[in-house]
């Protein structure tokens, strides 16, 4: 039986565009289902202890910005560290998401275009005319998407999975979670693949906490 990755995301996420090409290889590589489940990030980050960029000490929005370039030429993709639409309420580009994945559908290659539209495109992904031609570029049918992903039970889906990366113990976004071990960010791709090319245990951090 495959073995299936939890992919926690959002769209506003650059870290989450970054790794989802070679998350995707991963998966392809060692044929592992990805499960993907948009969150919202600031739930994760009430959680975590974690601010948003614009709240951090300057040192830290300093080098957030050196990470995206080194990152993005490590990953040989193209970037703009502070486009036009940042930051942007995500949850319409998140629900989208959860209706193409409650419909049966493979988002990955959607979720891609939406990730490029905000970090190289300079698109405003809250906009439904963006999202819209995203969906048909991707051959999927935008009149029926789009008003699946304003239904209540959308909101409800990304609050559940929320809730499920914070029980997971995901810190923020992309988390991906393998037999119960949570690999937070994109930098942490690669232990993914060692981890299913070896079949190692999952690793826990409960024998080391104090009871």
């Amino acid at each position: 039986m495959s073995k299936t990755i939890d992919y926690y995301m959002t769209a506003l996420s650059p870290f989450s565009y970054l790794g989802h090409k070679a998350l995707c290889a991963v998966a392809e590589k060692h044929d592992v289902s990805l499960r993907v489940k948009p969150v919202s990030l600031m739930g994760l980050f009430e959680n975590s202890g974690a601010v948003p960029p614009a709240k951090r000490p300057a040192v830290r929005q300093r080098y957030r910005f050196l990470e995206l370039q080194r990152v993005a030429d490590f990953r040989g993709m193209p970037l703009n560290p502070k486009p036009r639409y940042w930051p942007v309420d995500p949850a319409l580009a998140d629900h989208t998401i959860i209706a193409l994945v409650e419909t049966g559908h493979d988002p990955l290659g959607y979720m891609a275009q939406v990730f490029a539209a905000l970090w190289v495109h300079e698109e405003d992904i809250s906009d439904r005319g963006v999202l819209a031609a995203y969906l048909r570029s991707e051959g999927f049918d935008s009149e029926t998407i789009l008003p699946a992903a304003d239904r209540p039970e959308m909101a409800a889906i990304r609050a559940r999975n929320t809730e499920e990366a914070i029980a997971a113990d995901a810190v923020g976004v992309p988390a991906y979670v393998l037999s119960g071990e949570v690999f937070w960010g994109q930098d942490r791709i690669e232990y993914l693949d060692h981890a299913l090319a070896s079949g190692r245990p999952a690793f826990s951090a409960a024998p080391f906490m104090d009871k």
